[in-house]
Order: structure tokens, then sequence, then C-alpha cells
């Protein structure tokens, strides 16, 4: 393959940040193609929490000493690059959470307590993660909410005939993701928002799988809420970030109460603090908020352009080897994809495959990755799924694709 274009990114240098890549799995070397549910660290995140517990470890904004003031200062500064990387307006627009599973749960429970009535609707897509499809119907089944949801093509594409059909004056939320974590697809969420916004709805975006591969622009998108997730961008797992837009923050009721998120308590009356504090009630991972800065770091050192050209390649490149096994089938052939194939091979199951993969020292996911609607709509009992980072290689690919065919002859 002529590799002049990609080579914009040096992996097998950007390979020597990733300690965790350098070993053997089952005697050979790891192909780490599991990056969709969950990236690897590079050592300046993996130093930043070291760092953080072994010099400057202490609760952050309620103290007055020295150590307290650093761990603040570097715990906010974690924020601060979360919302430039997005271009948030503010930094406090940006709420610090465990994940995105917590940012939907908190989005679901606090609009549902100011603005879902009986008979209103929630719209969704068939292509969600299941974090985005049962905090929308935990709150149908308190208010009486109603949930639609988006259908899909044979491509994996949303139809959008669809979806603008489904829009009423009902509609209160539309909640969709902005790259499909099972197929790849990337939604087309900037048309889509501004046509929700015109029937009122508010428009939250699933970012779990973008915020590592493509440059996020919330103002530009014109999000209302949108949620990323810090172990899929190469930061520490237990830590996710959503934005929200200052004026609908300050109008929603908060998610916990506790510590951090009060102003003033006594047994009469609460009232609460200002932004970010009012939806981070106790204790914040702080080691996280620190590293997670870390992280945007490096993903700015490399650049998210070239990050998405590489990218692009190892696709293409996947999509053009795995073409040639017999009996392959891809699941998921949209016209805008990020870097993750979803296939099958002939009528073999897809755990079979993944067990001997793994003897083999290749790691991909097998399964429902957390959308069982899709698979339950495409009649299959799951996919294997390979998903490209910018520290893998072509010839990673191509030991991949030798070691389906081996699994293939074995279960064949």
């Amino acid at each position: 393959m002529n590799q002049a274009k990609a080579m914009q990114i040096d992996p097998i240098k950007i390979r020597k940040d990733f300690p965790i890549l350098n070993q053997k799995v089952n005697n050979y070397p790891l192909v780490y193609f599991d990056n969709a549910a969950t990236t690897q660290k590079p050592q300046i995140v993996i130093n930043a929490i070291n760092d953080y517990y072994s010099t400057i470890n202490s609760n952050v904004h309620r103290g007055v000493h020295h150590l307290s003031q650093l761990a603040t200062d570097a715990f906010e500064e974690g924020r601060t690059k979360v919302a430039d990387h997005i271009n948030a307006a503010h930094s406090h627009e940006v709420i610090f959470t465990k994940g995105v599973s917590e940012s939907m749960n908190l989005l679901a429970f606090c609009i549902g307590q100011k603005h879902i009535q009986e008979g209103d609707e929630i719209l969704i897509s068939d292509l969600e993660h299941h974090s985005n499809i049962v905090p929308w119907q935990m709150l149908c089944e308190r208010n009486g909410a109603i949930l639609k949801h988006i259908p899909f093509n044979d491509k994996g594409e949303l139809d959008l005939k669809a979806f603008k059909e489904l829009l009423s004056s009902k509609t209160k939320v539309l909640s969709i993701n902005h790259i499909s974590n099972a197929l790849g697809t990337v939604n087309p969420i900037k048309s889509m928002i501004a046509k929700a916004h015109e029937y009122g709805a508010l428009c939250i975006i699933d970012g779990a799988q973008s915020g590592a591969h493509m440059k996020v622009d919330v103002q530009d998108l014109d999000a209302d809420f949108y949620a990323l997730s810090g172990h899929k961008m190469f930061g520490p797992t237990g830590f996710g970030m959503l934005y929200g837009k200052e004026a609908l923050w300050n109008n929603l009721p908060p998610y916990q109460g506790g510590g951090e998120m009060i102003a003033s308590v006594s047994f009469e009356k609460t009232t609460y603090a200002g932004l970010p504090h009012k939806f981070e009630a106790g204790t914040p991972n702080i080691a996280g908020g620190v590293a997670i800065g870390k992280a945007i770091d490096y993903i700015n050192s490399i650049g998210l352009e070239a990050i998405g050209d590489y990218e692009n390649e190892l696709l293409e490149y996947g999509h053009k080897r795995l073409s040639e096994i017999e009996g392959i089938r891809f699941i998921g052939e949209a016209t805008e994809k990020a870097s993750v194939i979803s296939f099958l091979v002939g009528d073999i199951h897809p755990y079979d495959i993944g067990v001997i993969l793994d003897k083999l020292g290749v790691a991909v996911r097998t399964g429902h990755h957390c959308t069982q609607p899709i698979m339950d709509i495409l009649n299959i009992p799951g996919t294997i799924r390979a998903s490209f980072s910018f520290y893998n290689t072509f010839d990673e690919i191509d030991r991949m694709i030798e070691a389906i065919k081996k699994a293939q002859q074995m279960l064949s």
C-alpha cells in the first residue's frame, strides 16, 4: 500500500508513548483493535495520575492551604482544556461526571423534573448505545412521556425523511449519538439539531465516540448538551465531561445533593451553588480532571486533522483487506464513517472468531456492543468489531486478516 499520505503520523514513534502496547498476548505481539470500547493511555496521562497522588493530593475548592490550592488549580485547568477542546463559550458550562452513562442519566433526570409532562415525546434513534436509551425509557415510565426512535437504512444511516416526520410540537428532546459505536456511522447532527430546534426541542448529543477522532465545536453545532467520555479520549476510566449551554444549566434542578453543590444549608432551606458546582455533588474524581487535561494536550500535540486523516487510511485499508475474506459481510457501510468496521464471517458466530483471534494476540470486540436494538433489527446475534486509533498500523491489520483466515479454517 502507498502509505505516503498516512505517514503524516508516525505510529511507530507514537506507540512508544503507550506502555501497554509493548507486550505479548499468548506469545504474540498485542494487536489492540478495541478502541471504541476504551483507548489506551499515553505515559503523560499515567504520569499525571501518579504525580497528582504523589505531590498535590488534596480536596478541591474548599481548602485555603497550599495543597488544596494546587489541586484546585490543576483540576480546573483540566476543565478549561475540555472547554477549549469543544469550543464551549465558558469553562463553567462543562460539568464533570463519571462518564457518558451518568451524563445521560443526569440529563434525563433533570430535564424530566423540569420540562417533561405526560404525553410529551422524546426522540432518539435506532443507532443508540443503551446509555442513550435506558435513561429515557426510565423517564418515560416516571412521567408518562412517549419514546420514539428514528430508523436507519440498509447502509446504517439514519432515515432523515422519517426523522423529519417524527418531529412535532410534542417533541421535547432529541438525543442522538454523533458516531455510532457499533457501526461507525457519523450522523449529520448539525442539520438535525437545526431542524429539531425549529420545534423547540432540546438537543443532546452523545459524543462518546467523537472526542478523540474529530474536531467538535459545540457552538457551531448549536448543541444544547454534548457528552464526552474520558476513557475513550486516552484519559482515565470513570471520568466524563458534559457540556451544556449556561442558560439551560441555570434553569435545571440539581441532580444530586450533598457537599460542593450548595451555597448555603439550613433545616428550613438550601440554596444551590453556581455552575459548575451545582451539578457536582461530593468530592470529584480530581486525578481524573487533572489527567484529562493531559490527554487533551496529547491529542492536540498530534493534531485532530492528522489523526482523522490517518485513521481514515486505516479504515480504508482494513475494509479493503477484509473484503478479500470469503463470506465476509459488513454491517454498516455509511458514506460518512469513523474508524470502526463491524462484520460477520459466513455463518460463524462472532464470539467464536473473537476467541481464536485472542489466542493469536488480536483484540477485537464481539457481541452486541451495548446496542441490542441494532442487532435485533438486523436479526443477527452481534458482530465482530475492529476499531482503530492513531497508534495502530497497517501491519496490525494484516495480522488480523491472517488471524481471521486461520479462525475461518478452524471453524468451517
